[in-house]
């Protein structure tokens, strides 16, 4: 399971939005760093944690995903092959909302939110659209994994000018308002505290450039229009409407950072089965005398053929378990079963000579249950 998320924020695995929303933000004032200076790293470290509680507990899909596979679900699927990172963080308004005039007097001058939040923050303000493609694969294909090649059309940095905008570096100069921060701060006075406010500098748009020369290529936007192929992994065991997501390869946007693309995984199925997890069940139609006498079949499961034994006097609506014959459990581990549920299948049409094998049968098992129904043939 990994992390217990529930436990990290003290709420239960049932809360709703608002309780998880005010434990997050009791524990956020609680492990603030500047408001533990004696103990700094610590908190930051515990900052962090419950951050990322609360960006996976807060989102429905990400919930979902946590709640079935736990902290392996989310890696490579939600965030990156080593986990939750900062970047991961989709929640910095929540902060304000949740610290209001306390964000500004405290968080606004902090060294820890000006270094982190103050940069990365802005950033999301200007970060990229993300990008949701589809991709269609067998249950094959989720018995082994499988790489699959995807286009997209997107806007990325312009190879010109490298983002930039400008036709050459020397038509870029430092903005003469910001003095190449890219940010003005504003103070206001509140009575014994002093409210400071960070914000996007309106002459080079939070830049710290001004652009003298636009670039011949993209028009000055610093981006082009073209279409790329990503190759992404797709990991056994996958589950039909997962996404699986390619950190940064989103679109990318005039002088921010670029979004990420989401791969969204369905699954065809072309034979008949239906799935439960890494259980497969498939409908198995045998005939009457298979069912009363038994007998052995070769039938096809998703890797190759298998022996599958009935028993004499099989009902209908029986299920038939091959072990092992399933699908394996997303992030590796045992393959789940193959469970055959009997369908007996009754012909509609029979020869002269079958309707007379069949109407001796009935004489010879004959018994109460034709009496009390008084079957007539």
């Amino acid at each position: 399971m990994g992390k217990d998320y529930y436990k990290i924020l003290g709420v239960s695995r049932n809360a709703t939005k608002d309780e998880i929303k005010r434990a997050y933000r009791r524990l956020a004032k609680k492990y603030h760093p500047d408001l533990n200076p004696d103990n700094k790293k610590e908190a930051e470290e515990k900052f962090k944690e419950i951050s990322e509680a609360y960006e996976v507990l807060m989102d429905d899909k990400k919930r979902e995903i946590y709640d079935r596979y736990g902290e392996e679900g989310l890696k490579g699927t939600v965030f990156g092959g080593e986990g939750f990172t900062w970047d991961d963080f989709t929640h910095f308004s929540d902060l304000h909302d949740i610290f209001g005039d306390f964000f500004d007097s405290f968080f606004g001058g902090s060294d820890f939110f000006s270094s982190f939040f103050g940069e990365r923050g802005r950033r999301r303000e200007n970060r990229g659209r993300d990008i949701l493609v589809s991709t269609e694969i067998s249950l094959e294909d989720v018995l082994t994994g499988v790489d699959k090649e995807i286009t997209v059309k997107t806007y990325v940095e312009c190879p010109a000018c490298h983002g930039t905008g400008a036709a050459s570096e020397d038509a870029i100069e430092t903005c003469p308002k910001c003095h190449g921060t890219g940010q003005i701060r504003i103070t206001k006075n509140m009575g014994f505290f002093q409210s400071v406010t960070i914000v996007p500098c309106d002459m080079c748009g939070g830049t710290g450039k001004i652009i003298k020369e636009k670039c011949p290529v993209c028009g000055g936007t610093g981006r082009i229009l073209k279409k790329k192929r990503y190759t992404v992994h797709i990991p056994p065991g996958i589950e039909d409407g997962m996404r699986l997501r390619l950190a940064g390869k989103g679109e990318m946007p005039k002088n921010g950072t670029p979004g990420d693309l989401f791969v969204e995984v369905h699954i065809k199925n072309e034979d008949g089965y239906y799935r439960d997890g890494k259980t497969l069940y498939k409908d198995l139609k045998i005939d009457f005398p298979t069912a009363v006498l038994g007998g052995n079949m070769e039938i096809e499961s998703i890797d190759g053929k298998v022996n599958v034994k009935i028993p004499a006097g099989t009902q209908y609506g029986d299920e038939i378990v091959v072990r092992g014959r399933g699908l394996p459990p997303l992030h590796g581990g045992r393959r789940g079963d193959l469970i055959l549920k009997i369908k007996i299948q009754i012909p509609k049409k029979i020869t002269k000579r079958q309707r007379e094998l069949i109407e001796k049968l009935a004489e010879e098992m004959s018994s109460s249950y034709h009496k009390k129904f008084r079957i007539r043939r």
